[in-house]
C-alpha cells in the first residue's frame, strides 16, 4: 500500500491541517464581502476545472506512486472537479437511509476499499506581499491524502468540512503538480451515515489562498442588544506576529458607523479584542435581514465580512430572538441535484432559497452536515434562520443484530458502539469544532445541532459542553438525546432546546402539560414523501396554540434521485435506491421532498405555502363588511409587507375582484380590521377569497408575488350551488317509455335513447349505451382500493391482508319496480375478498329516469373488525376520447381530506392529462375533494356526476393496477380508457411514511355511511 493506514485510525483524523478558523476570503484591498464572486479576489487561485483521474476498485490495486514528479498519467482520464466519481462513470450509486453500506465494524472498513487518484497541474508565482500559500478543500468524501510536487502534504477526513494545508514550502514558481488520493470509506464513514445517496470524490471547491506572513487568522464576532444601542465584540488571533489591525464598521448604505483598533486580550484563546457600540442599531431578522459590513485591515491584506445584529434567548421555555417570541417555519435541506449529485453551485442554492422564500419558509436546517460556507452568507443576505448541523450521524449502529429486537431494547443499546464510546470523543469533538468554528460569524445561525440520529452518550456530552463554553450566544439542540441506555445518568444540561422528530399531536400536548423548562422544536415533521404531507394544518394549529412550541422543520426539501436521461416515451428517467443493483438500499425513501429532483414543486409545497401564509382571516362580518386579519409574521408590520386582493365568486363565476391596501398597522402576532364592500347574490354557493401579495420587491421575490390566501363561505338565502340543483332536479323534457326485461343474470332497461344492462349478481351496471354508443369499456365496479401512497407504506399491508386490493361486490336480493316515470332497483349487496369475510354490507337503491339519468343511494355498514378503508365509491372505464372535464369543487390541483388548504372552490376546466400528478414512484394522485359535480367530455358527449352531498373524484388514463405495478413514472402505460372514480370519500394522506398514524378524523372508518351520486348523459346534436 502506498499510503499509511490513517483511514482506520481513530487517533488520526487529520495530519498537517491548519487549525480550525472562521471562513473568509482575503484580498489585497477592499473588494466587498466576496460572497457570490469570491474567486474574483486577487488572493485566490481557483483550482476547480479539469483534472486527471484514475479509479481503482481497491486501494491494493494502486501500486504506483502516482504523486511523484514526472509520473506518466497518460492513462488517466479527464474529469471536472468538483464532481463525484459515480457521475464520471465509475463505481455505482447507492442509496441507503439507516443501514451502513459496509459491515458494522468500526473503525475498520472493507479491505478492498475503492479509491480515486487525482492530478492537477497549475501555475504559481510567489508574491512578495503575500508569500504564504494555503491549500483549501471544502468537501471531499470520505478521506484524502495530498501531495504537491511529489512531497507529502497531509491527510484529512470529515467530508463536509474545510481542510486547509500550508503548502508554502512545497510550491515552486512556474508549473506545480497537485496530487490527491481519495478513498471511498474510512473510519469517518461510521459518522457519516446520513439518509442520502452515497457518492465519492472531491465534490466541493479547491483553491489556494495567498497571504502575508503576519495576518489575522481567526476572529469571532458576537452581538448584544442593549437599550437603544448594540454592542459588537470582535475577538481575534493571529498567524505569525500580531500586527496593527484597523476595524471599520459600515451600515448597509456603506456609511461609516465606527472605527476601532485591536487591544490585547487575555484569558481566552483569542489574543486580541475590540468593541463597537452602535447607537440606534438596525437589527437582523429573516424578514428584515439588515447587514452591517466589517472591514479588517492589516498591512497587505483586507478581510471583509458582514454582521447582523441579533440576540437569542430563552425565558420561561419560550425562544426569543431580538426580544420577539418566534416560530421557525423551517425545512430540512440536503445538498442534492439529479445531475450533479453532491456538487451544488451558487445558482442551485439561490434557486432553492428563492423557492423557499416564495413558499413562506423562514428557516433552514443544514441536514445533516455543514453546507458550503457561502450558503450561510446567502442565508444572512436573504433572511433565513439556520440550524447548523455537524457532520455526524451514526444511525447504522441502530441496525446492529440483537437477539432482543424490540424497539425498547434497540433504542437502549443504540449508543453502545459509537455515541457512548469514549474512543469516539475526539472524532465527535472534531466534527463539532469544524462546524462551529467555520460558521461562528454568521448571524443567520441561531442553533448549533450536534448531529443527527446517533443515540446519546459521552461523545455528545463533551461536544455540547465545548459548544456552550465556546459560544454561549447561541442555542444548542440534539434530537437523538432522546435515545439512551439505562446504564447511567446522562448530562443534558448543555442542551437548550428539546427537539423531536415526527411526534404526534398528543405527544406534543403531553410535553406542554408538564410545564417544561425548554422550548419544544419539531426538528423533523410532516414527512413529505410522494403524495404528502397531509397534516400540515394540524401541526400549524398546534404550533401557534402554545408559546413553548418554537416551530418546526418539514422533512424535507427535495427528492433525491439520479437523472438517467429520457426514456423511449420522452419522459425523464429518475432513479432511486435499488436501481443500481445495490445489495443494501432503501428504495424510494429518498423521494421525500416538497419538490421533485428538478425543483418542480410538489403539491405538498403548495400546501405548505398556504398553511404558512403571512396573514389569516380570523373573522368576517358580512353585515358590516369588517374583515379581521391576524399577522403571522414575526417582525414586520403587515401594512408594509403585503397588499390584499379580494374576490367574490358564486357557483364558480367571478362577480368582483379588487386590490386593497392596508391603511393601518397590523403588528406581528396582532390583529387588525379592514372594511370590504361586497355584494352577495341571494342564491348560489358564494365565497370570498382574500389573497396576500408581496408589496415590495425583494432580492428574491418579485413585487406582487402571491403569498397565500383565505377563503370564506358567504351566507345568503339559498347557499346551494344552483347548477347542482338544476342537475339533480333534471326536469324531464318529454315523455318517454322505459322498458324493462329480466333474466336470471341481468335486468335490461331501455328507451328510444338509451340501453342499460344491470348485473343482478354484482349489483352494478354492466353496460351503459346512449343513442347506440356504448359508454363503458368494462363493467362498473364498486371500489374500496387505492394505489398506496408513500404515506400508506405502513398501513398498506393491513389493507392487503384485509383483501381491499382484491375485493369485489356481489348482490343477494334484487327487486325492481316502476315508480312514476322512473324504474327503481332495490338490492342488498356486500363487498368481500376471497377467503375473507365481508367488509361491507350495502343496501342500494338505483333510480333510472325516463331520460336515462341514473341515481344511486348506498347505505353502507362496515365490519369494524377491518381497518380503515382506502376509499369508497364506484369506478367507471370510459373511452379515452373523454379527454376534457369541468368540475365544481376544490382545485385546481389535487386535494384530499387533510391536504386541501392550497386549493379553493371554483369551477375548473381542465384536461384528463392534467389531472395526473406524476410522482416518480407511481401512487394515488389527482383526487379532487369537496366537489358538487364533475362533467367529463368528449367531442359530442358529456358524462356528468352530481351529488346532493360533496364527493371526491379522480379522472385518469392510468388504472390503479398499472400505477401499483410500475416502480417508476416513466414506465407507466396508459390504459386506453379514461378511468373515473366517484367516491364518497378517500382516506386522508397524513405523513405516516415516517410520522404518526393518520388522525381519526381523516380516516374513512365510519361504521355506517351513505353515498349518493347521480349520473347524467348529454349528447350534443
Amino acid at each position: 500500500m502506498i499510503v499509511p493506514r490513517h483511514y482506520e485510525d481513530l487517533k488520526i483524523m487529520h495530519e498537517n491541517t491548519m487549525p480550525c478558523r472562521a471562513y473568509y476570503i482575503p484580498a489585497s484591498h477592499e473588494m466587498g464581502a466576496l460572497v457570490e464572486n469570491r474567486f474574483s479576489s486577487d488572493r485566490v487561485i481557483c483550482l476547480n476545472g479539469t483534472w486527471q483521474f484514475q479509479y481503482f476498485e481497491s486501494i491494493y490495486d494502486l501500486q504506483e506512486k502516482f504523486y511523484e514528479q514526472g509520473y506518466d498519467c497518460s492513462n488517466f482520464t479527464q474529469v471536472e472537479v468538483p464532481g463525484v466519481w459515480q457521475n464520471y462513470g465509475y463505481d455505482s450509486h447507492q442509496y441507503t437511509n439507516v443501514r451502513y453500506p459496509i459491515p458494522l465494524d468500526p473503525p475498520y472498513v472493507p479491505q478492498e476499499n475503492p479509491c480515486g487518484a487525482y492530478i492537477r497541474k497549475f501555475m504559481y508565482q510567489k508574491r512578495e506581499k503575500a508569500p504564504k500559500a494555503y491549500l483549501n478543500f471544502e468537501g471531499v468524501d470520505s478521506c484524502f491524502y495530498v501531495w504537491v510536487n511529489g512531497t507529502y502534504v497531509g491527510y484529512s477526513q470529515v467530508s463536509h468540512a474545510t481542510s486547509e494545508f500550508d503548502v508554502t514550502n512545497v510550491l515552486t514558481d512556474g508549473e506545480n503538480t497537485l496530487a490527491v488520493l481519495v478513498l471511498k470509506w474510512c473510519d469517518g464513514t461510521y459518522l457519516e451515515d446520513q439518509d442520502k445517496f452515497r457518492m465519492s470524490g472531491i465534490f466541493r471547491d479547491v483553491y489556494l489562498l495567498n497571504r502575508p506572513e503576519n495576518v489575522v487568522y481567526d476572529y469571532f464576532t458576537t452581538t448584544e442588544i442593549q437599550e437603544e444601542q448594540a454592542v459588537i465584540t470582535v475577538q481575534a488571533s493571529y498567524r505569525g506576529k500580531a500586527v496593527p489591525t484597523k476595524f471599520t464598521l459600515y451600515d448597509a448604505e456603506h456609511r461609516e458607523v465606527a472605527s476601532q483598533v485591536f487591544q490585547e486580550n487575555t484569558g481566552t484563546a483569542y489574543t486580541h479584542k475590540t468593541v463597537f457600540v452602535v447607537k440606534g442599531p438596525n437589527l437582523w431578522n429573516p424578514e428584515q435581514p439588515y447587514l452591517y459590513t466589517l472591514v479588517l485591515e492589516t498591512e497587505g491584506e483586507v478581510i471583509t465580512d458582514r454582521i447582523g445584529i441579533r440576540e437569542i434567548s430563552v425565558k420561561d421555555a419560550v425562544l426569543y430572538i431580538n426580544g420577539t417570541a418566534i416560530k421557525f417555519k423551517g425545512v430540512n435541506r440536503h445538498d442534492s441535484d439529479p445531475v450533479t449529485g453532491f456538487v451544488i453551485g451558487l445558482e442551485q442554492m439561490k434557486k432553492d432559497l428563492q423557492m423557499m422564500k416564495e413558499s413562506n419558509f423562514n428557516a433552514v436546517r443544514s441536514s445533516h452536515y455543514p453546507n458550503v460556507p457561502y450558503f450561510y452568507q446567502l442565508c444572512d443576505e436573504y433572511g433565513f434562520f439556520v440550524i447548523a448541523e455537524a457532520d455526524n450521524e451514526s444511525h447504522g449502529t441502530q441496525y446492529q443484530y440483537l437477539k432482543d429486537s424490540s424497539w425498547e431494547n434497540v433504542s437502549r443499546r443504540w449508543n453502545e458502539r459509537i455515541s457512548d464510546n469514549p474512543e469516539f470523543i475526539p472524532a465527535t469533538l472534531d466534527r463539532t469544532r469544524l462546524c462551529v468554528h467555520r460558521e461562528k460569524n454568521r448571524p443567520c445561525i441561531v442553533i448549533w445541532s450536534m448531529g443527527n440520529e446517533c443515540g446519546y452518550g459521552c461523545t455528545f456530552e463533551e461536544a455540547l459542553k465545548w459548544t456552550k463554553g465556546f459560544d454561549p450566544t447561541r442555542l444548542t439542540c440534539y434530537e437523538s438525546s432522546f435515545y439512551r441506555s439505562d446504564r447511567r445518568k446522562y448530562d443534558y444540561s448543555n442542551i437548550d432546546i428539546f427537539s423531536r422528530m415526527y411526534p404526534s399531536l398528543e405527544e406534543i400536548q403531553e410535553y406542554v402539560g408538564k410545564k417544561p423548562d425548554k422550548p419544544f422544536l419539531l426538528i423533523e415533521y410532516c414527512h413529505a414523501m410522494g403524495n404528502g404531507p397531509g397534516d400540515l394544518e394540524d401541526y400549524f394549529q398546534m404550533i401557534y396554540q402554545y408559546d413553548v412550541l418554537c416551530g418546526g422543520f418539514v422533512w424535507e426539501w427535495c427528492d433525491h434521485a439520479v437523472y438517467q436521461g429520457q426514456a423511449a416515451n420522452g419522459k425523464e428517467k429518475y432513479l432511486y435506491g435499488g436501481d443500481f443493483g445495490e445489495e443494501v438500499h432503501d428504495g424510494n425513501f429518498c423521494m421525500d421532498g416538497l419538490v421533485y429532483p428538478d425543483r418542480t414543486p410538489h403539491t405538498g409545497l403548495l400546501e405548505y405555502q398556504n398553511v404558512y401564509r403571512p396573514a389569516r382571516v380570523m373573522s368576517f362580518c358580512q353585515k358590516t363588511g369588517e374583515l379581521c386579519l391576524e399577522n403571522y409574521m414575526n417582525y414586520v408590520d403587515l401594512k408594509d409587507y403585503i397588499y390584499l386582493v379580494y374576490e367574490v365568486n358564486c357557483d364558480g363565476k367571478l362577480l368582483e375582484k379588487k386590490p386593497l391596501t392596508l391603511q393601518d398597522s397590523v403588528w406581528p402576532h396582532q390583529r387588525g380590521t379592514i372594511l370590504l364592500d361586497i355584494t352577495v347574490p341571494d342564491c348560489g354557493k358564494c365565497y370570498l377569497k382574500v389573497s396576500y401579495h408581496l408589496k415590495h420587491r425583494t432580492s428574491l421575490m418579485a413585487q406582487g408575488s402571491m403569498m397565500g390566501f383565505d377563503e370564506i363561505l358567504l351566507e345568503n338565502r339559498d347557499g346551494r350551488n344552483q347548477q347542482t340543483i338544476a342537475l339533480l332536479e333534471n326536469q324531464e323534457q318529454k315523455e318517454a317509455e322505459v322498458q324493462v326485461s329480466e333474466t336470471d343474470r341481468f335486468l335490461s332497461i331501455r328507451s328510444d335513447t338509451f340501453f342499460y344492462v344491470y348485473n343482478k349478481l354484482s349489483g352494478l351496471f354492466e353496460q351503459l349505451s346512449i343513442d347506440g354508443e356504448e359508454l363503458l369499456e368494462t363493467p362498473m365496479e364498486l371500489n374500496i382500493w387505492r394505489v398506496p401512497t408513500d404515506n400508506d407504506r405502513k398501513i398498506k399491508q393491513e389493507w392487503m391482508d384485509a383483501g381491499y386490493d382484491r375485493s369485489k361486490a356481489r348482490a343477494y336480493d334484487v327487486q325492481w319496480k316502476r315508480e312514476g316515470k322512473c324504474v327503481r332497483i332495490y338490492s342488498t349487496m356486500s363487498v368481500a375478498a376471497v377467503a375473507l369475510q365481508k367488509v361491507l354490507d350495502i343496501k342500494a337503491v338505483w333510480e333510472i329516469s325516463n331520460r336515462g339519468a341514473i341515481s344511486v343511494k348506498m347505505q353502507a355498514k362496515k365490519n369494524m373488525e377491518f381497518p380503515q378503508l382506502p376509499r369508497f365509491g364506484i369506478r367507471l372505464f370510459l373511452k379515452e376520447e373523454y379527454e376534457n372535464l369541468k368540475y365544481y369543487g376544490l382545485g385546481p390541483h389535487e386535494s384530499y381530506r387533510d391536504k386541501c388548504k392550497s386549493c379553493s372552490h371554483g369551477l375548473y376546466d381542465a384536461t384528463v392529462e392534467e389531472q395526473h400528478e406524476d410522482y416518480i414512484r407511481p401512487q394515488e394522485n389527482g383526487s379532487h375533494t369537496d366537489c358538487d359535480y364533475v362533467m367529463i367530455e368528449k367531442e359530442n358527449q358529456t358524462v356528468i356526476a352530481v351529488s346532493p352531498k360533496p364527493f371526491s373524484f379522480n379522472v385518469s388514463y392510468y388504472t390503479q393496477e398499472e400505477l401499483a405495478r410500475k416502480a417508476h413514472n416513466y414506465e407507466l402505460e396508459k390504459s386506453g380508457n379514461t378511468i373515473v372514480c366517484l367516491d364518497y370519500a378517500q382516506n386522508g394522506i397524513g405523513s405516516n411514511s415516517c410520522g404518526p398514524e393518520l388522525r381519526d378524523e381523516y380516516q374513512v372508518d365510519e361504521e355506517t355511511f351513505v353515498f349518493e351520486i347521480k349520473l347524467l348523459f348529454r349528447k350534443e346534436e
